[in-house]
C-alpha cells in the first residue's frame, strides 16, 4: 500500500499551515496527501467550532467534518494534480495521531510560534507523537510559507522561485545512523539544497583551567573531530552525489551548535533514539533544544 504525507488538521492556523508544508512535500516526494482530523467527542471541542455561531439544525459533528473536506478543496486548488485523501477519526489524539505517523511517510503537524524569539510552541499532545511514533514527525510552525524555505531574490524580496536554503542535520559521530541521514540527504536531494551537516563536540576538560598547550590540544581535537565527520559522511556522498554537502565540526553544545546552524535552514533534522525508561519515552534535550528555538520545519527522525 502506499504510503501518505499526512497532516494532522484541526482548523488552527498552525495545523493549516503544516497541511500547506504537507502538500508541498507530497508533491516533492510524489505521493498522496492525507489529511487527518481527530474530533475528541468528550473532549474541547476544535477552535473553528467552538468560534462558530449557534448552530441550528447544523450539529457541532457537522460543524466539524467540514474542517477538512474544506482544507482538501482548498489544497487541490493550490497544488493542481495533488492526489487529497481526507479522513476523520474520532478518538484521543496523541494515540492516533502516532499511528496515523506510524502508517505514513511522515506526518506534519503544526505549532503555535513564539512570536519574535522563534522557534515553537510544542503541546502535549505534539510532544506524545514525537515521542512515540517510529516514522519521522514534522513540526511546521504557525505562519510558516513556502517562501521562508527559499533564499531571497536578487532585490531581496521573499520568493518561492529561489533555491532552497539548506537542509541542516544534527549528527553524532559516536552514534552514526543511518536511517537519520538517508532522511536529510534525500530531502537536500529533492529539494535541490545544500545538506549542512553539524557536529558539535565538548570542550576539552582542561579548557577550563586554561593549562599551557590548551591551544595545541583544541587544535589537534578539532582536526580529529573533523576527520572523524568527514569519514561518517563518506558514504553517503557517495550514495547522493547531486547533493552539496557541507560538513560543520564545532566544538560547543551539540544543541547550541545545531541551533545556529539552522538559522537559515529550509528544513532542519533531528534524530530521536527509539528507547523506553521507567518514565516512559522521552524526545532528549537536543530535540526539545531545536523545537523551542529553531524557526524553520523540524523534522525528528526516529532511529534505532
Amino acid at each position: 500500500m502506499t504510503r501518505t504525507v499526512t497532516a494532522g488538521l484541526d482548523g488552527s492556523p498552525e495545523s493549516r499551515a503544516a497541511a500547506e508544508w504537507a502538500a508541498r512535500e507530497a508533491r516533492l516526494r510524489d505521493l498522496p496527501l492525507k489529511i487527518l482530523h481527530v474530533f475528541e467527542v468528550f473532549g474541547p471541542a476544535p477552535l473553528p467550532v467552538a468560534q462558530a455561531p449557534l448552530l441550528g439544525a447544523e450539529t457541532g459533528q457537522d460543524w466539524a467534518e467540514r474542517i477538512p473536506s474544506e482544507a482538501a478543496e482548498g489544497l487541490r486548488l493550490r497544488h493542481p494534480g495533488l492526489e487529497v485523501i481526507t479522513e476523520q477519526v474520532h478518538g484521543e489524539p496523541a494515540q492516533i495521531l502516532a499511528e496515523a505517523a506510524d502508517a505514513a511517510e511522515l506526518l506534519a503537524l503544526g505549532s503555535r510560534g513564539l512570536g519574535g524569539i522563534g522557534g515553537f510552541m510544542t503541546g502535549a499532545v505534539s510532544l506524545s507523537v514525537i515521542a512515540h511514533a517510529v516514522r519521522p514527525v514534522v513540526l511546521v510552525r504557525a505562519g510558516e510559507q513556502a517562501a521562508d524555505e527559499h533564499a531571497a531574490d536578487p532585490v531581496g524580496i521573499p520568493s518561492a522561485a529561489t533555491p532552497f536554503r539548506p537542509v541542516v542535520v544534527g549528527l553524532d559521530i559516536d552514534d552514526v545512523d543511518e536511517t537519520l541521514l538517508e532522511f536529510a540527504f534525500d530531502a537536500a536531494a529533492r529539494r535541490d539544497a545544500p545538506l549542512r551537516i553539524v557536529h558539535g563536540w565538548p570542550e576539552p576538560p582542561t579548557a577550563f583551567y586554561r593549562f599551557y598547550g590548551d591551544a595545541e590540544l583544541s587544535g589537534t581535537l578539532s582536526r580529529g573531530q573533523a576527520a572523524a565527520l568527514t569519514e561518517a559522511v563518506r558514504p553517503w556522498r557517495h550514495k547522493f552525489p547531486s547533493v552539496d554537502v557541507i560538513e560543520a565540526s564545532r566544538c560547543g553544545s551539540a544543541a547550541q551548535v545545531l541551533v545556529t546552524a539552522a538559522r537559515d535552514a529550509s528544513l532542519a533534522v533531528v534524530g530521536r533514539r527509539v528507547r523506553t525508561s521507567h518514565l516512559g519515552a522521552h524526545i532528549g534535550h537536543v530535540t526539545h533544544a531545536v523545537l523551542h528555538h529553531v524557526v524553520a520545519p523540524v523534522a525528528v527522525v526516529p532511529h534505532g
